[in-house]
């Protein structure tokens, strides 16, 4: 209190007019001393107070032996590495000599002097930031604390920025040797490009490693630590020349340069080798990046650091199933990309070819997309004024319609937009519905190019995949799969008063077909009158129970045509669950995460929650047999010979838009989605646009590898529902009595015995023999058939011959040459 009233005393003394000049004039002066003691006492207490919230002495030691974090596969095969910077450490003796000298000559030529500190610097920066030249006065050190953390401490030029600087600078002292300091701040540098250290800059701008760079090389990227962007060599030559120079002057007044040496190097031009280092994304990025973000959750909540750390972390993904899935999408991605590019190419819209081949040759002679890019002119205007470069010259003040014609002359711009704009996409996901283990994902074709991942990301409608849950719903309130519908029009008054009027894309039959048949063959009209007997509201639950349960379903009746977008991931484990005999285990990436030093921290099983009994489950499985077996998905045991049991749904949404398959396997659930990133664009004929074309062939290759590969059991058999309690104990007493078992009754589970195969007479020679597996159909389905596999009645390719009448009435049906041929039995 004392000291209180002897500064305000002094303040009093100054403005007293009654006192002397001379005594005013001492306590002036006695009142800026204490105001400066007291300045930097309440400064000192400030940074006493920030000290907690500075990187502690055991962060600092983590920073400089940091191991990033790997991400294996469950066969032991790297996946992924986790660092925080695209960078690649080295040691000091991989270092070239002159770097280490031209950075200390020019940033911190008292750096073996000072204590992370210097005194004489930082006073000459206040000095000449006071006459309106700013100059950092920061040692190495403290540039080091800010590379180390950046978002702990900052960049804005202020008093809280700088002490928490100066602070951790004096702990990055206490805990590094001068040498440990040099190398981390080599090691941290950023360089632009996504280059980051020492290694990473002397690669993208000279194309060779740190250890051979000259002493022009060393300086050009010493000089732009002061600025990266502003005497970044690439783009600003004359800039990065003269900071070059005023490095090599500096090393000429420290004694790392001669003055022959100097005079000699000063008017040398810049020689450039630049190159962008790309980013190592590992064998499944996009599931890479999915798991980093949980990881970085997970680190933070176990106090670990998952770029410092060096954690272990064992996925549950196969890299031998992600291989070939990779190669199946490689494969028919590009043959579809063809197709999509030939036939946007030309104006005719007739198929051309059901061989994709025959388009890869065609696509030499055509430019991709012209007759689509050329007839779409309000299309292409949206595409471009949805662009960044539309916004960024309208923001800056160009007019609208110039702005849109200013980039329709870009040919450059133009050339992007279309190539992207065009390039089909792709998601793929497998896992296994006993576990919940995700054994491959592929987010898109190509993670250089496109990081949006198709499998959590994208939300898409899923068409006729979305239909086994219509089913489901309707078997679990009590419908039988041998329920029969009349395959009619439709007509379903909607709550807005409007009508909705579902058709098949095979016309209507006006026939009788039981729910198995329905879905079997996919009928539109079949699936939305069950939907009327059941309810959207039911259906949705449904579907929700089973695991598409992030995604939003509109309960209307046009939800049972697969109309509200979902996840590619939530699809795979709803199916999943039907797969598992009803038992909903939610989709995991990662079985266990280990130390550096192989101690197991945490594992993690997905529990199984009962969505649905396991009747409804051995039914709606066995119907979706009847898909691969008769319906839409026969290529998987056709043409990619499939022969375990296995079950699964095709799917293919309005105008070709999105493609779908699903298929199930008791140990592997694998779907695939193809089509747009930008949905106003589809494949163009429907033969090529269904998900039997884009959708299947992926799935269905992957599974064939696997099955050869023995990844996978062939043998395995989906599970079935356990018999009544009641049931076996009457046959178990029946037996101990030796009474017989009477028959207990059962729902129908199966369409009309299939005759025996006929023999195989001589086919065309133009087409493959007919397949032992093919199974026989009812004669008055012919017509049926011959439609749907002709999509809705378009006419055959040519050269496609006629149908084979063997002596015994059956028919073989040739239908596209990939397909082989439908044999069809004459009723009896």
């Amino acid at each position: 209190m004392r000291l209180y009233h002897r500064y305000i005393g002094y303040f009093k003394i100054v403005i007293d007019s009654g006192q002397g000049w001379s005594a005013r004039f001492a306590a002036l002066m006695k009142a800026a001393a204490a105001s400066a003691v007291l300045g930097l006492a309440s400064l000192f207490a400030y940074a006493i107070l920030l000290i907690p919230f500075t990187p502690s002495i055991a962060d600092l030691r983590k920073a400089k032996a940091e191991s990033p974090s790997v991400l294996m596969s469950e066969d032991g095969k790297e996946l992924a590495v986790f660092k925080r910077l695209n960078r690649q450490w080295v040691e000091l003796d991989e270092i070239s000599p002159h770097v280490i000298k031209a950075l200390i000559a020019t940033e911190d030529h008292r750096f073996y002097q000072h204590f992370g500190v210097d005194l004489k610097r930082t006073a000459a920066g206040i000095l000449r930031t006071l006459q309106g030249d700013p100059e950092g006065g920061s040692t190495l050190t403290q540039q080091l604390a800010r590379n180390l953390y950046p978002e702990e401490i900052g960049r804005r030029r202020t008093i809280n920025r700088k002490l928490k600087e100066l602070i951790t600078a004096l702990k990055i002292e206490y805990a590094y040797s001068k040498d440990e300091i040099l190398l981390t701040y080599l090691n941290t540098m950023p360089f632009l490009y996504n280059a980051f250290g020492i290694e990473m800059g002397a690669r993208t701008y000279f194309d060779k490693p740190a250890a051979k760079l000259n002493v022009l090389e060393s300086a050009t990227l010493i000089g732009m630590l002061k600025g990266t962007s502003y005497y970044n060599p690439v783009l600003n030559r004359e800039r990065a020349v003269k900071r070059r120079n005023v490095v090599l002057a500096q090393m000429l007044k420290r004694g790392a340069l001669s003055g022959a040496e100097f005079d000699s190097l000063k008017n040398r031009p810049m020689r450039l080798d630049f190159e962008r280092q790309p980013e190592p994304v590992g064998r499944a990025p996009h599931l890479a990046a999915h798991v980093r973000k949980w990881l970085v959750d997970w680190a933070d909540r176990n106090d670990y650091n998952l770029y410092s750390d060096g954690l272990v972390v064992v996925s549950t993904i196969d890299s031998r199933l992600q291989q070939f899935a990779g190669q199946a999408i490689e494969r028919r991605m590009e043959a579809l990309q063809a197709v999509a590019d030939v036939e946007w190419g030309f104006s005719s819209p007739a198929l051309m070819s059901t061989h994709a081949p025959a388009y890869r040759a065609m696509r030499r002679q055509v430019q991709p997309w012209a007759h689509w890019w050329r007839t779409q002119g309000a299309l292409v205007d949206a595409f471009i004024r949805e662009s960044n470069a539309y916004r960024s010259l309208t923001a800056s003040g160009t007019a609208p319609d110039q702005a849109l014609m200013q980039l329709k002359k870009d040919a450059a711009f133009m050339n992007a937009l279309r190539a992207e704009k065009t390039r089909l996409e792709t998601g793929f996901v497998a896992l296994d519905p006993s576990t919940g283990h995700v054994k491959a994902w592929v987010g898109s074709r190509d993670y250089a190019v496109d990081q949006f991942d198709h499998v959590a990301q994208a939300r898409r409608q899923p068409g006729s995949t979305f239909k086994p849950f219509v089913y489901g719903a309707a078997l679990e309130k009590g419908m039988s799969p041998a329920r029969r519908f009349v395959d009619r029009e439709v007509e379903i008054e909607l709550k807005n008063g409007s009508v909705w009027r579902p058709t098949n894309a095979s016309g209507i039959s006006g026939r009788e077909m039981t729910l198995r048949e329905g879905l079997a063959y996919s009928k539109n009209t079949i699936t939305a009158q069950v939907m009327q007997g059941i309810g959207p509201a039911k259906v949705a639950a449904f579907a929700r129970r089973l695991g598409v349960s992030q995604s939003k379903l509109d309960e209307v009746p046009a939800l049972s045509l697969g109309t509200s977008p979902v996840s590619l991931l939530e699809m795979a484990t709803a199916y999943g669950t039907i797969a598992s005999g009803g038992e909903l285990r939610k989709p995991i990436l990662v079985s266990r995460i280990l130390d550096r030093q192989g101690k197991v921290l945490e594992t993690f099983t997905s529990e199984p929650e009962r969505a649905m009994s396991a009747n409804t489950a051995e039914d709606l499985t066995d119907m979706l047999r009847g898909v691969i077996t008769q319906g839409t998905g026969r290529a998987i045991r056709s043409q990619y010979g499939v022969h375990a049991d296995v079950a699964g749904k095709t799917g293919t949404t309005q105008n070709n838009t999105d493609g779908w398959f699903i298929l199930m396997h008791p140990r592997l659930v694998a779907g695939a989605w193809v089509g747009f990133n930008d949905a106003r664009l589809a494949m163009r004929s429907s033969y090529w646009g269904q998900g039997a074309q884009t959708a299947l062939p992926m799935v269905g290759d992957t599974f064939r590898q696997a099955l050869q590969a023995r990844l996978i059991d062939n043998g395995a058999r989906f599970p079935t529902a356990p018999e009544p309690f009641f049931a076996t104990l009457w046959a178990k007493v029946s037996d101990w009595l030796g009474w017989d078992k009477p028959k207990a009754e059962s729902p129908v589970r199966a369409t009309k015995p299939r005759p025996a195969a006929p023999p195989p007479v001589a086919q065309p020679p133009l087409h493959e023999p007919v397949p032992e597996d093919v199974p026989d159909m009812q004669f008055d389905e012919m017509q049926r058939i011959i439609e749907q596999a002709r999509d809705g009645g378009q006419p055959p390719p040519q050269g496609l011959p006629p149908a084979v009448v063997r002596p015994d009435g059956t028919v073989l049906v040739p239908v596209y040459p990939d397909d082989g041929y439908v044999i069809i039995a004459p009723q009896p």
